[in-house]
């Protein structure tokens, strides 16, 4: 764990994701329909369990022309499973 996942309370700069981050996201994510969303970079806070900010490039099924940005924020307890929070496009 390196020393910026040590900050309790704080959030992380935006990083690239690791292997970790990304099986958190697919794990909220799955099941989610209506847009695609690919996570380019997130930032993360440890609370009782763990804040992700997943920033994201959002699309529409069938539409790859038409692209946003969005942060996809889930949270990960200690015991169960991540989920989302909120949906913002920004």
């Amino acid at each position: 764990m390196s020393t910026q996942e040590l900050v309790v309370g704080g959030w992380t700069k935006y990083h690239a994701l690791t292997p970790e981050d990304q099986n958190v996201f697919n794990e909220a994510m799955h099941g989610f329909v209506g847009v695609n969303y690919k996570p380019q970079e997130v930032s993360t806070q440890l609370v009782n369990g763990k804040n992700y900010r997943f920033k994201c490039l959002a699309s529409l099924p069938g539409a790859s022309q038409v692209v946003w940005e969005a942060v996809v924020e889930i949270y990960a307890p200690i015991e169960g499973k991540p989920h989302i929070v909120g949906i913002h496009r920004i």
